[in-house]
């Protein structure tokens, strides 16, 4: 029997239906409406400096490119990207349009909302001193790294999990948020973690950690059945309609898949992974880093980080945790 939403919020609303165009609509990409951000980015003048040309080894994902030490005035950047991003007169950020409370296309409005895209916002906030400058370009989870390689966005917040491996490919800004890896089930599941989930099905998307860390716990604890979608959307439509009985993704995630569905849960139990996002930005571009890394660095002090999650993710995860401490001297 196919699980159905409650019609509390627009999100929860058309079942099966609102989902796979929700689904859709992340696959399909393209350039999205977005909203007022909720608080204020000042940005005050300073000298530009220069950019690190050698990276580091990778013993650490969080650590990143020394930020500015302000944020300075546009007509103070003569960085080659960031001049190319100003002559343009937008910042194109990837993201997702199907993750509720992190990015997600709110069908009464049209627009796409959510964590990231505060966050994301304020970084165009920074640049032109308006929100409404962020491009929103939709991607799925797989298309993060090569949308920035190939140049069709200038930053990626799209709930990207920080690793050694892919810094080898993007460069990353401070981490912003600290997630975990956990499961959602059905609300009469005993299970609380993937190793309970022997002779199940269980979803993640393609190109995810979530999919990585579940194939190696299959190959530990066998007898789980990989089931694959475009994005966590799909997975939640196939855990409706009986095609999968898990599905395995950061917690934030799956607070808002839970959120729209009322037969399912994520169990209280101990994330299985440590998640830190960063904001991708393409390897070269590390003045770019730099420049993101002073604007996290105000919301941080100012409140602002903290407004944002309270706005989107305090209701299912509870009060906001302090800021995730950045790590620079990559």
């Amino acid at each position: 029997m196919s699980r159905m939403p409650t019609p509390a919020s627009p999100f929860k609303a058309g079942g099966v239906a609102l989902l796979a165009a929700l689904g859709l609509a992340a696959c399909a990409g393209g350039d999205y409406p977005d909203t007022p951000l909720p608080t204020s980015a000042s940005a005050s003048s300073s000298a530009t400096t220069a950019a690190p040309t050698t990276p580091v080894s990778c013993d650490n994902a969080t650590q990143t490119y020394d930020p500015l030490a302000s944020v300075p005035a546009r007509s103070q950047i003569t960085d080659g990207a960031m001049s190319d991003i100003i002559q343009r007169g937008y910042l194109r950020v990837g993201v997702s349009a199907d993750s509720y409370l992190l990015g997600a296309n709110n069908p009464r409005t049209g627009q796409i909302e959510g964590f990231d895209i505060d966050v994301a916002r304020a970084i165009a906030e920074a640049i032109f001193g308006d929100p409404n400058k962020a491009r929103l370009v939709v991607i799925t989870a797989a298309d993060r790294i090569p949308a920035l390689q190939d140049g069709r966005v200038d930053l990626v917040a799209r709930n990207m999990t920080m690793n050694c491996t892919r810094w080898q490919d993007i460069a990353f800004s401070s981490e912003y948020y600290h997630a975990g890896q956990k499961i959602l089930v059905g609300i009469d599941s005993k299970a609380t973690s993937l190793d309970d989930l022997k002779g199940q099905r269980v979803c993640a998307p393609t190109g995810t950690t979530s999919l990585a860390k579940l194939q190696e716990v299959n190959d530990q604890v066998g007898g789980i059945s990989i089931v694959t979608a475009a994005n966590h959307t799909g997975c939640l439509v196939k855990f409706q309609q009986g095609e999968a009985d898990a599905i395995t993704g950061d917690d934030t995630v799956l607070a808002g898949l839970a959120a729209q569905d009322p037969y399912a849960k994520v169990p209280d139990s101990e994330a299985i992974t440590d998640e830190p996002y960063g904001l991708g930005i393409a390897k070269e571009n590390t003045y770019f880093v730099q420049y993101v890394n002073a604007v996290l660095d105000e919301m941080r002090a100012d409140g602002r980080w903290t407004k944002i999650y309270n706005t989107w993710l305090a209701p299912s995860l509870g009060k906001a945790p302090k800021p995730p401490t950045p790590v620079y001297g990559r």
